[in-house]
C-alpha cells in the first residue's frame, strides 16, 4: 500500500519563480493565455493558446464549471475614534442571515462599531480565534453595501498591480459566466474562458454543466500538519444540482469523458462522487486531496500554475499520480518556467490528459 502523504513532505512542493513571471494584470484578449498540454499516456508535452482548447479535447465531452461569482469584499471602514480599518468580510462563510464573520487589521473588541461612509455599521458581536462576527445596523443588505463601498479581494502578490479602475478589476478578476454564490478569490482556471471558447466547445461537442464552490481565503492558508492527521482543509460550500449529478452519471455510463475546469470544480466533483455515482448536494465540504488518491470524477484537469506548497499543487499532483503520469508536477512547473508561462492568478493554463 502506497503511504499517505505526511507534513513533512510539503518540502518537496516548493520551488522558485522567477519573479517577472508572476504576471500582475489580466491578459487580453482572455483566451489568448498560453496553454500547457501534458498527455499523462503518452508522456507529450504540446505548448499553445487557450482559445485552441477544443482541439485537445475529446469529442462528447462533459466540461464541469464553477459558475461562483467574486464579490467585493474588502471595506475600508471608520472606528468610533475616527480611525481606519480594514475589514475582509467572509462572505462565502456568510449564510446570508446573522452575525457576519469579518478579519480586520487592527484590533477590535466586541461592542465596537466599524461605519461606512453612509452612516450604515458593523458591530464587533464576538470573536473566535482571528475571526471576528459582527452585527450589521443599515437600511440596506450587505450585497448592496459591498457592492457600494467594497474592493475586490485579489491575492497578496496581485496587490498594488491593478490600482486603476475598480469596477475594471471586478470585470477582470471574475469569470465571464459567473453567476450565483460568493467566493472571495477568483476560480483563476476559468478567468480564460470566452464567447470564442465556448463556441469552439460547442462545434465539438462537448457539453458543460455547471457546479458551485464559494471560494475562501483558506485556498491561499498555509498547510498544518493536523491537516494532514484529520485529511480536511478549510470548509467551503458546495453546491450540486440533481440536473447536473444525473449528466454526470450518465457521462460516466456512456463513457464520456469528464473535465474538470480548476482545482475548486475538482474538489467538489470529488465530494460528491462515490461508488454508486454522483449524487446532488448543497452543503458544505472540507475534503482534503493529496497524493495518493483515487478519483472517481475527472478524467481530464485544466488548471492554472498555483502558488507552492499549496493544497491545490496537492491536489494536481495528486491527479497526476493517479493518471499513471510519468512526470510529477514539479517536472512540468520546471518545464513551464523553462518555456517562460507566466503564473498565478492571471497566469497562463494547464491541460493534463
Amino acid at each position: 500500500m502506497v503511504p499517505y502523504m505526511r507534513y513533512e513532505d510539503l518540502e518537496r512542493y516548493d520551488y522558485v519563480l522567477p519573479p517577472e513571471l508572476i504576471r500582475k494584470e489580466g491578459i487580453e484578449p482572455r483566451d489568448s493565455a498560453r496553454l500547457f498540454v501534458y498527455d499523462t499516456r503518452t508522456d507529450e508535452l504540446r505548448h499553445g493558446f487557450f482559445y485552441e482548447l477544443a482541439a485537445y479535447l475529446p469529442e462528447k465531452s462533459l466540461m464541469i464549471l464553477n459558475e461562483t461569482r467574486v464579490v467585493p469584499a474588502r471595506l475600508w471602514l471608520r472606528k468610533e475614534t475616527g480611525g481606519r480599518i480594514e475589514a475582509f468580510v467572509l462572505a462565502n462563510e456568510w449564510d446570508g442571515a446573522g452575525e457576519i464573520p469579518l478579519l480586520v487589521d487592527r484590533k477590535c473588541m466586541p461592542g465596537m462599531r466599524l461605519s461606512f461612509p453612509n452612516g450604515s455599521f458593523l458591530e464587533i458581536v464576538r470573536q473566535e480565534e482571528s475571526r471576528f462576527f459582527a452585527r450589521l445596523e443599515s437600511g440596506k443588505p450587505l450585497e448592496i453595501l459591498l457592492d457600494t463601498f467594497g474592493e475586490t479581494p485579489i491575492p497578496h502578490y496581485l496587490e498594488g498591480a491593478e490600482k486603476g479602475d475598480e469596477q475594471e478589476l471586478r470585470r477582470r478578476y471574475q469569470t465571464v459566466f459567473a453567476k450565483t454564490g460568493a467566493s472571495v478569490a477568483a476560480p483563476t482556471a476559468s478567468l480564460h474562458f470566452t464567447d470564442r471558447v465556448f463556441e469552439s466547445l460547442d462545434r465539438k461537442g462537448i457539453d458543460i454543466a455547471k457546479v458551485t464552490l464559494d471560494v475562501g481565503q483558506g485556498t491561499f492558508a498555509p498547510l498544518r500538519e493536523e491537516n494532514f492527521r484529520t485529511k480536511t482543509l478549510h470548509r467551503e460550500r458546495i453546491d450540486v444540482s440533481p440536473e447536473t449529478a444525473r449528466r454526470l452519471d450518465t457521462a460516466k455510463q456512456d463513457g464520456r469523458p469528464i473535465v474538470a475546469v480548476g482545482t475548486t470544480a475538482l474538489r467538489t466533483l470529488e465530494s460528491v462522487s462515490g461508488d454508486d455515482g454522483f449524487r446532488a448536494h448543497s452543503g458544505p465540504t472540507d475534503i482534503f486531496i493529496f497524493p495518493p488518491h483515487v478519483f472517481r470524477s475527472a478524467d481530464i484537469l485544466l488548471t492554472n500554475f498555483h502558488l507552492p506548497k499549496t493544497s491545490l499543487m496537492l491536489l494536481v499532483d495528486a491527479f497526476l499520480e493517479h493518471k499513471g503520469s510519468k512526470r510529477r508536477i514539479l517536472d512540468l512547473y520546471g518545464e513551464a518556467i523553462r518555456e517562460k508561462y507566466a503564473f498565478y492568478s492571471f497566469g497562463d493554463s494547464m491541460l493534463i490528459l
